[in-house]
């Protein structure tokens, strides 16, 4: 019997990272039958010569892109490319099957990650005390944090400090899944009802999923056969609609 999803899966990495964040997760979903497409967006590739000029919607164009073809999709997105993901989502809403956001939601028009961010690039070294200090590195090991620091990238500015603009509510009934990991998925609701702002997309959305995968911020080196399969699942529930 034929076990191929239906749907195509398009990951898409969050800030300073390539399509390489996935390998392990794209390895285990296509094991299980899943067609997996994963992402290096643009400002992302290790050799690129200028990042300052990489617009938040050269983002969104290139996972415009991976929205194409024959089969809907089933778009996953990793923190701060909840932004591009949401207006993808929004301009292409008939292509989208369903939604997972791993540590990270859809946000809500005119969202942006530091509208205040100056400089043509963020780079990891920047933040990475602070995500240390925060816990975001729970979990991985050694090896993974080197492979971390020696391949990121730094993160476009424009990606950082661009807002969106979204005009098509449909997107609000588009199945989503929440993967909590950071926190859970009552703290996500709490913080989202305290006015954090990169969690407004919560209260909006009006077909909501959440699902608890205690670890840290980046769950695909972390635990990457759990965070792989609640993925499949999203995409075998979003084959059936």
């Amino acid at each position: 019997m034929d076990s191929t999803t239906p749907v195509r899966i398009v990951l898409v990495p969050g800030f300073w990272l390539g399509a390489w964040a996935w390998d392990e997760v794209a390895e285990l979903l296509r094991g299980q039958g899943d067609e997996v497409v994963a992402l290096t967006l643009p400002g992302l590739e290790p050799d690129h010569s200028a990042r300052g000029e990489v617009s938040l919607d050269d983002h969104v164009a290139a996972i415009e892109a991976a929205l194409e073809g024959d089969r809907p999709v089933l778009l996953v997105a990793h923190s701060g490319a909840a932004i591009p993901a949401t207006v993808a989502i929004d301009r292409h809403v008939d292509r989208i099957a369903g939604t997972v956001w791993v540590d990270t939601a859809p946000v809500v028009d005119g969202a942006a990650m530091d509208a205040s961010f100056e400089g043509d690039a963020m780079p990891l070294d920047a933040a990475w005390d602070d995500e240390m200090e925060q816990g975001s590195m729970r979990d991985l090991t050694p090896a993974q944090l080197d492979e971390f620091r020696s391949r990121a990238v730094p993160e476009p500015g424009g990606v950082v400090r661009e807002a969106v603009s979204l005009t098509d509510d449909r997107r609000l009934d588009v199945p989503a899944t929440i993967v909590c990991t950071a926190f859970s998925a009552a703290e996500y609701r709490a913080y989202a009802e305290q006015g954090m702002s990169f969690l407004a997309g919560l209260l909006e959305h009006r077909a909501l999923t959440l699902v608890d995968l205690p670890t840290g911020h980046w769950p695909m080196w972390s635990k990457p056969v759990e965070l792989a399969a609640i993925i499949d699942v999203a995409a075998r529930a979003a084959a059936q609609r």
